[in-house]
């Protein structure tokens, strides 16, 4: 089955609020949903601070990554400011 990155990118004026009021719903989704979710985790840059997140998920193909993402307890916050999903293909 194919694997795919998510990469989130959040909006930095609304994580702080949104993350400690929805963190435990968020938390609750990604076990519920651990057959596809393989992996998952913020993301930090250079300096430390947030920069988003990563999931890796095992679908048959974009569109039910897409629908899974929806699916987030995060999704309807407004928490991320943008989303991409792509299809890995592991060489090495």
């Amino acid at each position: 089955m194919p694997l795919f990155a998510v990469l989130f990118e959040d909006d930095p004026a609304r994580a702080e609020s949104v993350r400690q009021r929805h963190m435990a719903e968020h938390l609750a989704f990604l076990e519920r949903n651990n057959s596809a979710i393989c992996a998952a985790g913020p993301l930090r840059d250079t300096t430390d601070a947030p920069a988003g997140g990563l999931w890796l998920v095992e679908a048959t193909e974009a569109a039910a990554v897409e629908a899974l993402v929806r699916e987030d307890p995060f999704w309807p916050t407004g928490l991320r400011r943008s989303v991409r999903v792509l299809e890995w293909r592991r060489v090495f």
